[in-house]
């Protein structure tokens, strides 16, 4: 018997090697802080053309990414730009420390769908909520405003504000406080503590001209671009406006990621007859008591405003690249910073929300620390290459 059992064994480690599937190639992606500067949950967009001509692989959902050095599979987004049904983006996010090089390794497998747990961005358009389109992440949640809150009977409000909803909680929360509709009390999730009002809200925009905001009414048509578990992306349609005595149009595109406390704003403006527009303003409510601080060499503005009674501090910040600011003002109730329209009418700026009971925020000087080091982050972007292994 015991010599039967020597020849099998060897036979059965053959047999089970043939099983195995061929290796085929595989890549590293080198990815560089160049800052003396911590970079928690920094996303890494790599260009799915790119991803696809390395690993000579057509899905990009199948792409493994490895953190060799924590030996693990980092969780991937795929994400498709246009709605073609091809994906142009393959995104994951990484902890960098200050100056550090990491490589990670790039293969092919069976595709992994990310579970519930581990989707830390989600947004979507409300419609029994009056046409809201809300949208969150692991640290923060917002919502605007669409067409039907114009007309709604009990409390009709016309504005293209951002509103925020504050979260002492990582997990998503958007679907839950929609669904049990007392989202406006903490029950120690957080809550919606902020009045958008008509203002600016924490970030909204409009069109400046003759030292005057024009803003738009409320939205029209979403789309959404990307739904998690990593970042969500959409956009906002707004039909044409008067902008002094100009018909202006234009649609919004907002992004989340993980891990940030800030959106990525990107405003494309259509004027009427093809005429440009020069100047737009993004704004923070002017709220009682609340006090800002501007710094036009980081193209930074925040706020830090008191919740009614032991409902904390919320801190509001719009960052925008310094050489398209023009100046810091105040006006229609919002400190507005005024920025430069690009010939092709976009423009594009930073902006988002933190609260003193989130657990990240105790402190102005906790969230002044934020904003100036977002900026830093913002204006010198990792550096990425890909090769072949």
């Amino acid at each position: 018997m015991m010599r039967r059992c020597l020849v099998l064994l060897p036979l059965l480690l053959i047999g089970s090697l043939a099983s195995l599937p061929a290796q085929g190639p595989r890549g590293v992606a080198t990815v560089v802080n160049p800052l003396d500067l911590a970079r928690p949950s920094e996303t890494i967009v790599l260009a799915a053309a790119d991803v696809q001509k390395l690993l000579a692989v057509e899905d990009v959902r199948t792409v493994k990414v490895r953190d060799d050095a924590a030996n693990k599979d980092l969780l991937t987004q795929a994400i498709d730009l246009n709605d073609d049904g091809k994906f142009e983006q393959l995104i994951f996010q990484v902890d960098l420390a200050p100056r550090e090089t990491r490589t990670l390794s790039l293969s092919v497998g069976e595709r992994r769908i990310a579970t519930r747990e581990e989707y830390k961005a989600y947004g979507r358009f409300v419609r029994e909520r009056r046409d809201d389109f809300a949208w969150e992440n692991d640290r923060t949640a917002h919502r605007m405003y669409g067409a039907a809150l114009e007309t709604w009977a009990q409390e009709p409000l016309t504005s293209s504000s951002v509103d925020v909803w504050v979260k002492r909680v990582r997990r998503l929360i958007v679907n839950d406080w929609y669904m049990v509709d007392d989202y406006h009390k903490d029950h120690g999730e957080g809550a919606d503590l902020y009045s958008a009002g008509k203002s600016r809200g924490c970030g909204g925009n409009g069109v400046w001209a003759n030292g005057q905001l024009y803003p738009s009414a409320n939205f029209r048509d979403s789309r959404v671009i990307a739904n998690g578990p990593i970042r969500v992306q959409f956009e906002l349609v707004y039909q044409p406006w008067d902008a002094a005595g100009t018909k202006v149009s234009e649609i919004k595109r907002l992004t989340l990621d993980a891990g940030w406390n800030l959106n990525r704003f990107e405003s494309r403006f259509a004027v009427a007859g093809g005429a440009a527009l020069a100047t737009h303003a993004i704004g923070i409510k002017d709220a009682a008591s609340s006090t800002s601080a501007f710094s036009r060499e980081r193209g930074t503005l925040r706020t830090w405003e008191p919740f009614k009674g032991d409902d904390g501090q919320l801190g509001c910040g719009v960052i925008v690249d310094p050489a398209q600011v023009v100046e810091a003002t105040k006006g229609a109730g919002n400190y507005l910073i005024v920025a430069k329209i690009a010939a092709d009418g976009t423009a594009a700026w930073y902006a988002g929300a933190g609260w003193s009971k989130s657990g990240d925020f105790k402190s102005v000087e906790d969230w002044d620390a934020y904003i100036e080091q977002a900026s830093r982050r913002l204006r010198a972007p990792v550096q990425v290459a890909l090769k072949a292994r």
